[in-house]
């Protein structure tokens, strides 16, 4: 299916719309048209009456004709402008809907910025396809029709010369439009995606710019894209003029042969010379949905490169597939993890390969091991975000391609090396974990996570603004919160991914603390690569190149592990 066609479906919902703001443009020109005739039909009348009386019907119609296009043109304003914010809704909504399922596996390819760019600028563009491509021809068509049988009914010819000149306005010269209109358009949204993309590295990485005094570069970048992006700009622009330039020549041309066909009409008696002035001032009214042709040719390109943007990133298959039939809730939650291997492309060496674990419900289990081992990876296979090549993963007796994602989402509660705050208050970072609870709760699980102190402090104490991703607040502050929030989704599965990273010490033994009770009767990963919290765990496994090297089952009693340091380290499993 083409581009174009793919976008007519997605507006589909709002035919009706379209329908009625179709009617409403083909009314209020055929009321400009009327206006013009019946203007044209007095002045020339008045002329040849002795009274006013003789005038009433003409006056009445005037009279009409103004009212009727004034309240039309309102009208039709209204309800294309109604529609298009209602089609600009469903198309984020539907687009949204339809990267959703492919973050984060498919999304990792594409810049943030050039994301950014298809969900606002191009959605944006589309805005377009249906106020200034789908809606004008469509009432140009119907004007057409009746300019040509108010023409037609005073002579034959008259019709044929101005449809003759429609054409030509509304056909020939929009599909030169689009020709010329082709290349700088399709440019004008790749260049515009790759400045926004520019835009998002600048400031989110401008104080590292600024520490490194690189900011000129970015600045000769944006410079450059920015010179370009006017260029291209000028030339659609110096396009839509010579459209416009062209289209008003014509327009003055069809008037001007009316009128010139129409004199003999009338020295010849076939017309009555009343009407004359009324032919050609008609035939230039019915150009007012004519003449826009041109520029929505053009608009035309811009929509359907940004369309072809669009489907590009939605028509990848998901990374993840849904089970047919999905498995019900467990009735436990132990893990089982056997010979499981992962690769992130067939290029690349396995990141886990052959990896083993098996964690009973309730247990803890601590995965250590150097950066880059896979044990981030490990989380993204458990959350279901990728899909294992090889190997199972079974939870509570079940495979876990066998849940649904979200089910599986919805059993884990996850604490990330790297977990993203939102732009709003700490209250609504919380209650994205649970968006029923109550104050007191989020007042319980800032205590247990050692942050509550610090909230209370702040001016505006729970609804107090993070920053961008946060960053009105230190690591440890962060860190905290995403613990806060884990507790507060209180999910019989953990994940806890570097935990207690950005903490000082005396806070992470209290956090510490906290998290041994919170963990109790709940089945846990806890990811680390370095000694701290292993104490709390019932085994820990060292990750190794994707490798499993299971070591004794340590006691947390241990003084050695409590103080972070593992020993009597004894290899049983290697390769798997």
């Amino acid at each position: 299916m083409s581009t174009f066609h793919r976008l007519l479906t997605l507006i589909a919902p709002f035919r009706w719309w379209i329908a009625l703001a179709v009617l409403l443009s083909f009314g209020t020109v055929g009321a400009s048209v009327g206006l013009m005739a019946m203007s044209a039909y007095l002045i020339s009348k008045a002329t040849l009456v002795a009274t006013v009386t003789d005038l009433s019907l003409a006056i009445a119609g005037v009279r009409f004709f103004a009212l009727a296009r004034a309240a039309l043109r309102y009208t039709e304003r209204y309800i294309t402008h109604t529609a298009t914010f209602r089609i600009l809704a469903h198309l984020r909504v539907w687009f949204y809907e339809s990267i959703e399922p492919l973050a984060p596996a498919r999304l990792m390819p594409y810049h943030s910025g050039d994301l950014l760019a298809r969900i606002m600028a191009d959605i944006e563009t589309l805005e377009n396809f249906y106020i200034r491509v789908i809606t004008p021809p469509l009432a140009a068509a119907l004007v057409t029709a009746l300019a040509c049988v108010i023409l037609g009914y005073f002579n034959i010819w008259l019709a044929v010369v101005l449809l003759l000149f429609l054409l030509l306005t509304g056909v020939a010269l929009p599909l030169i439009s689009r020709w010329l209109s082709r290349q700088p358009a399709t440019q004008l949204i790749t260049v515009r995606a790759e400045l926004n993309a520019i835009g998002v590295d600048q400031v989110q990485g401008s104080a590292d710019l600024l520490a490194f005094g690189q900011e000129q570069i970015y600045y000769d970048r944006t410079r450059r894209l920015t010179e370009e992006l006017n260029q291209v700009q000028e030339r659609l622009a110096v396009i839509r003029g010579l459209s416009n330039g062209l289209g008003a020549l014509l327009t003055s041309l069809a008037g001007l042969t009316v009128l010139w066909l129409a004199i003999p009409l009338v020295t010849g008696g076939q017309i009555d010379g009343v009407y004359l002035a009324l032919l050609p001032l008609t035939a230039i009214a019915s150009f007012e949905t004519v003449q826009p042709l041109a520029q929505a040719f053009q608009y035309l390109e811009a929509n359907q490169t940004a369309g072809r943007r669009l489907f590009e990133l939605i028509d990848a298959p998901p990374e993840v597939a849904e089970p047919a039939q999905p498995s019900p809730k467990p009735a436990h939650y132990g893990l089982e993890v056997r010979n499981l291997s992962f690769r992130y492309s067939p290029d690349d060496p396995p990141v886990l390969d052959g990896f083993s674990l098996s964690l009973k419900a309730g247990g803890r289990a601590a995965i250590v091991g150097p950066s880059g081992v896979g044990k981030s990876t490990l989380v993204n296979l458990l959350l279901r975000f990728w899909e294992y090549q090889a190997g199972q993963i079974c939870l509570g007796g079940h495979e876990l391609c066998n849940y649904r994602t979200d089910d599986v989402r919805d059993m884990f509660g996850v604490v990330s090396q790297h977990t993203y705050l939102f732009n709003t208050t700490i209250r609504d970072n919380l209650l994205l974990a649970k968006p029923t609870a109550t104050d007191a709760e989020l007042v319980t699980v800032c205590r247990q996570a050692q942050l509550h102190d610090f909230i209370a402090d702040l001016p505006q104490g729970y609804d107090t603004l993070v920053g961008e991703n946060g960053l009105r607040l230190s690591g440890g502050e962060r860190q905290r919160l995403a613990l806060a929030r884990v507790m507060l989704k209180d999910a019989p599965l953990l994940i806890l991914d570097e935990a207690t990273a950005h903490l000082d010490t005396e806070t992470e033994q209290q956090v510490l603390q906290a998290l041994d009770r919170f963990m109790v009767g709940r089945t846990t990963l806890f990811i680390s690569h370095s000694p701290a919290g292993l104490a709390l765990c019932d085994e820990v496994v060292d990750l190794s190149r994707g490798c499993c090297v299971s070591i004794d089952s340590l006691s947390s009693k241990e003084p050695d592990l409590a103080s972070g340091t593992t020993t009597r380290m004894k290899t049983t499993v290697g390769q798997t």
